[in-house]
């Protein structure tokens, strides 16, 4: 290769090609977008309990509870929609499927049109899809008409155990930071660490998916302090009142 002649046929080390990648991304996003919501939901719980009460077993009871019922309610909703999901496009492959064993020719020139309107010419576009019906004609069809691999289908088990997982561990958080400290303590440092830790979680989401990370920060950060603080006045009326 001559000097100042680029190299056509190897991807960019910065454009990975990978036909997992985006599958990967959306697994480890769903996960810190899990851990954020353990760590709001919890956080408002117990901040909300620590401001109507110092008995650190009530605190403890009330945030061990709340972590198990949020990880269970992420972990049983995210296994009914990956299954539902997963559901309807069983149904469509299997419709493609069908149609590709009962009418080929009409399948190969429906793939031919799909190509014609992104750009190529007839004469491309019957070439491209005559070639990748030869190859692999299911998943030809399945990725160019319904924007679905057959072999990469979503597992609604994964998708149930990583809610759980990332739930968990964003709860353990304010969990602990109440807790730990002395009395006086307590809520100012969990306040703290709870913030700081969506403001990481928020930068992290947002690199993630290419957003504005000031952005996103702000809102993480601005609607956490929101719900403890609410969560918090619940609590002060709730220890005034006796409740």
């Amino acid at each position: 290769m001559g000097a100042g002649t680029a190299d056509t046929t190897t991807p960019h080390p910065h454009e990975p090609h990978d036909t997992g990648l985006s599958a990967k991304l959306n697994w480890l996003r769903a996960g810190v977008l899990g851990a954020n919501d353990g760590i709001v939901s919890t956080a408002g719980l117990v901040v909300g309990v620590a401001a109507a009460s110092t008995d650190s077993d009530a605190i403890l009871t009330a945030g061990v509870a709340g972590l198990a019922a949020g990880a269970i309610s992420m972990a049983v909703g995210e296994y009914v929609s990956v299954s539902t999901q997963r559901d309807t496009e069983r149904a469509l492959l299997s419709k493609e499927k069908r149609e590709l064993a009962e009418e080929p020719e009409y399948e190969l020139t429906e793939l031919t049109g799909i190509y014609r309107a992104k750009g190529l010419s007839e004469e491309t576009a019957r070439q491209v899809a005559a070639e990748l019906t030869a190859h692999d004609a299911f998943a030809a069809h399945a990725e160019a008409e319904l924007g679905l691999n057959p072999h990469e289908l979503t597992n609604p088990w994964h998708a149930a155990f990583s809610s759980a997982v990332s739930f968990t561990i964003g709860a353990l958080l304010p969990l602990i930071a109440i807790l730990v400290p002395p009395v006086q303590w307590r809520i100012p440092v969990c306040f703290a660490a709870v913030l700081v830790a969506l403001a990481i979680t928020g930068s992290v989401s947002a690199r993630m998916g290419g957003a504005n990370p000031r952005r996103a920060v702000l809102r993480v950060v601005l609607g956490g302090a929101i719900a403890m603080a609410v969560t918090y006045g619940i609590g002060q009326l709730a220890g005034v009142a006796g409740i």
